[in-house]
């Protein structure tokens, strides 16, 4: 194969690899990764042609993080830089694996090792606790796609990816020896999730029981206002939306760190925005339940360090949470903490490192966290208050339908991102955790999208980038359980046990050909 004929399978992967995350459809990708798998075929066993397969694949992968994830560069120059790579290393265990036993093993366990291993790989950096960007995790992939999809209620994003990676194995293959039995396994297995899904999506009932929601969006300029501007513009205009909100809702949510206050996390609801929302909502809105992103420290009045990310200040220690706050709720539960949070801006793996070169002007530097979902009620309904990031993690937004919630809330401010794919990839995964909870999900954002989504992902109403307003819809209320809400990420779990079992094996099998057992 000529260095051309390389270039141009380079160029095709990452056309096919791309749209997803771009606005495009996710069913490219099905046969995306065929053309580096054909110059994984034409290269031999030496030791040069797998350090100039893993260039070949390192540049696909590199460049396809390049044109998806760019516009992370507008909040932190460090953020696509730092992705990018910790990215393209994940994908290269999996590819160059498979690369490096397809030489030697037969077809069959090499490609085992490529789903499978991918897949693990997929797992462990979402997983992770810290470095963990999960952007590119090839399910996500079907975000604008969700009628295609809709057995994630049963494999979660990791399922996406296997199919993706079992349809490119499959096309490979045909491609590579063409045969009409090749070519209808190919089909079947491209095909076969797409009529699952199909009759899963028109076959779907909605439950009778549905409550009246109200999102709010400010549309406050993260940099120049949000954290440095006035602080009673922006709880003047919070009041101005909610006095907009009609009495009907039962609840109304305001984006993530909404208040323009800090809280006192062991009261948060005296604090004095807080206090004039509280009087606005018992006035004008008895019924109804204000849930809203806020900023809260926690202090501790103990000499030694109590946490690892507890700060030193004021003369004691003190943790600082990116917190959902309930008022006018009907349990004591009122106060919620981000489980997960953004890699270099929230949590920091190398403190006093990295803090030095990532500044977005609002709460920066190494939060507090838990891993507790902490649901909200109001009029017998339970509310799951996910905040931002929770939402690229589906086992974490799942966790919240473990503890009851009914109906999920998402805060968000993605406005640090400006006006590019990065705000409405961040609503259209929502899409892709309705499917997998089978939960409806009202979502504000400080400057778009706001919206409600059906428990079937498909999305009721929703509000774009630079737009102020209310939107108020009516709600799916579920209570049941799908097998991904009970066991969480099994598929990735599995990959894991069985990439470990396929390595054992091609290890055993290449001691028994060495000593010529084979």
């Amino acid at each position: 194969m000529s260095l051309k004929i390389k270039l141009l399978c380079v160029v095709l992967s990452l056309a096919m690899l791309a749209p997803a995350w771009l606005g495009g459809s996710g069913l490219t990708l099905l046969v995306a990764l065929v053309p580096l798998m054909m110059i994984s075929a034409s290269y031999s066993d030496s030791a040069r042609d797998w350090w100039r397969m893993a260039g070949w694949a390192a540049l696909t992968f590199v460049l396809w993080n390049a044109a998806t994830i760019w516009w992370v560069w507008i909040a932190t120059p460090a953020g696509p830089i730092t992705a990018t790579i910790f990215s393209t290393f994940w994908n290269l265990v999996g590819f160059m694996l498979y690369h490096y036993v397809s030489k030697r093993a037969s077809r069959a366990l090499s490609y085992t090792l490529l789903a499978f291993t991918w897949v693990a790989t997929e797992y462990l950096y979402t997983s992770a606790e810290v470095l963990s960007f999960p952007w590119l995790t090839l399910g996500n992939g079907f975000s604008n796609d969700v009628w295609a999809v809709q057995w994630y209620s049963l494999t979660g994003v990791f399922g996406g990816s296997l199919w993706v990676l079992v349809s490119n194995i499959a096309i490979f293959e045909f491609v590579l020896r063409r045969s009409a039995w090749r070519a209808l396994r190919a089909g079947v297995v491209v095909t076969a999730p797409l009529v699952v899904s199909l009759v899963m999506y028109w076959g779907y009932e909605p439950q009778a029981e549905s409550v009246e929601a109200s999102v709010l969006q400010p549309n406050v300029d993260c940099y120049d206002e949000k954290f440095s501007g006035s602080e009673r513009a922006q709880t003047e205009n919070i009041l101005d939306l909610l006095s907009q909100t009609p009495s009907s809702s039962s609840v109304v949510v305001l984006p993530e760190t909404a208040l323009p206050e800090k809280l006192d996390d062991d009261e948060p609801l005296e604090g004095q925005v807080v206090g004039q929302l509280t009087a606005l909502v018992e006035e004008n809105l008895p019924q109804t339940m204000l849930v809203t992103g806020a900023t809260t420290i926690k202090y501790y009045e103990s000499q030694t360090k109590p946490t690892f990310t507890a700060r030193v200040g004021w003369g004691c220690y003190y943790d600082v949470f990116n917190s959902a706050v309930a008022i006018n709720a009907d349990t004591e539960q009122t106060l919620h903490h981000k489980m997960r949070l953004v890699i270099g801006v929230e949590t920091m793996p190398f403190t006093g490192f990295l803090d030095k070169f990532v500044d977005l002007g609002g709460i920066t530097g190494q939060l507090g966290r838990n891993d507790k979902a902490v649901v909200f009620e109001k009029a017998g309904v339970k509310y799951g208050p996910a905040i931002c990031y929770e939402g690229i993690y589906g086992d974490c937004f799942a966790r919240f339908a473990r503890e009851g919630a009914e109906v999920m809330l998402v805060m968000s401010n993605d406005g640090w991102w400006g006006n590019t794919p990065g705000h409405k990839r961040l609503f259209d995964y929502c899409r892709l955790r309705a499917v997998e909870c089978r939960r409806a999900i009202a979502r504000s954002a400080n400057t778009g999208v706001s919206g409600f989504i059906t428990p079937r992902g498909d999305v009721v109403e929703s509000m774009s980038w630079d737009k102020r307003g209310v939107l108020t819809a009516e709600v799916e209320v579920r209570d049941d359980k799908t097998l991904y809400v009970e066991y969480g990420d099994w598929v990735g779990r599995l990959a894991v046990l069985v990439s470990l079992l396929g390595v054992m094996y091609f290890v055993a099998y290449m001691v028994k050909r060495k000593n010529h057992l084979v």
